[in-house]
């Protein structure tokens, strides 16, 4: 059975994720306890069924700390399970509880003082949240949905279902370093000191993915330079993150405004692994 489970920071996007999955046909449950999982899995299984979508969060926090050992006895009946976790920034979060004007799923437990009398405050409770879930956050993919609309979350969601269950998933991204480093970056590379094409105004309108662009860059030995350097880091690295049993890498590459050199670059280095690793890319900036 494919078993897909779904957790991530309330107001990340959790339930925009949910929906994709039905709709892709996937049997889904939001906020079953940890402990019914395996009783679950097996009645589906009886049933026939050969997907299934499970959203677990920071309402059943106490029972999380059984979820790591549940998955790989999953794992070892012959399940394929994936995690996708779903992050935003502290503000973004709060801008969003504030839209809604929904109350957060901790809000209403106490304070760590047991002799306090008020409830944990907004951001308090995200703080919180971030501790009881970083468990099952650094063994999934990971998506930071700070500046995303829900349209490109639901594309981002579908390239993860379609993803193939092997050792490991290298996803290159690209981003702006004015909006801020992703969250779900595990490698950062800064590409801001490459010439930028932004200065050409025959080229500021076009991206890295256009061929005028990357003429440009393709002519520049500092680009070439950086391109080299970050290639061998990868091919000298990525077979000690497969050791640690690590399913996915998120490399991040950033310049000022996410439009020209990061995705150049992105471009570039995908077409180098895409024989050999599982490859996924995003652009940030150009949805």
């Amino acid at each position: 059975m494919d078993v897909i489970l779904i957790s991530g920071i309330s107001g990340s996007g959790k339930s925009v994720a949910l929906n994709v999955l039905e709709d892709a046909g996937y049997f889904c449950v939001d906020n079953l306890p940890p402990s019914l999982l395996p009783e679950l899995i097996d009645t589906l299984e009886r049933e026939s069924q050969q997907t299934v979508a499970i959203a677990m969060d920071s309402r059943s926090a106490h029972l999380l700390t059984t979820v790591p050992a549940t998955i790989e006895k999953l794992r070892q009946a012959g399940h394929t399970v994936r995690i996708l976790f779903l992050t935003a920034s502290t503000e973004s979060l709060v801008a969003r509880f504030s839209e809604t004007r929904r109350s957060h799923p901790l809000s209403h437990r106490m304070g760590i003082d047991a002799y306090a009398s008020i409830h944990l405050t907004l951001t308090e409770c995200i703080d919180e949240e971030r501790e009881i879930l970083a468990t099952i956050q650094a063994s999934a993919h990971v998506i930071d949905t700070t500046d995303l609309n829900a349209n490109q979350l639901r594309k981002w969601v579908k390239e993860f279902i379609q993803i193939q269950h092997v050792p490991l998933t290298l996803m290159f991204e690209s981003f702006a370093f004015k909006r801020g480093v992703p969250l779900d970056a595990d490698l950062v590379f800064d590409v801001r000191m490459i010439p930028n094409p932004h200065y050409n105004l025959a080229l500021r309108p076009l991206t890295g993915r256009d061929e005028p662009v990357i003429e440009f860059l393709d002519g520049q030995p500092m680009a070439q330079d950086m391109y080299q350097d970050i290639l061998q880091f990868l091919r000298k690295w990525i077979p000690a993150f497969k050791a640690d049993n690590r399913s996915y890498l998120t490399v991040a590459i950033g310049c000022t405004g996410g439009q020209h050199r990061s995705v150049y670059m992105v471009e570039k280095l995908t077409q180098q692994f895409l024989t050999t690793e599982q490859v996924l890319i995003r652009h940030r900036r150009l949805h």
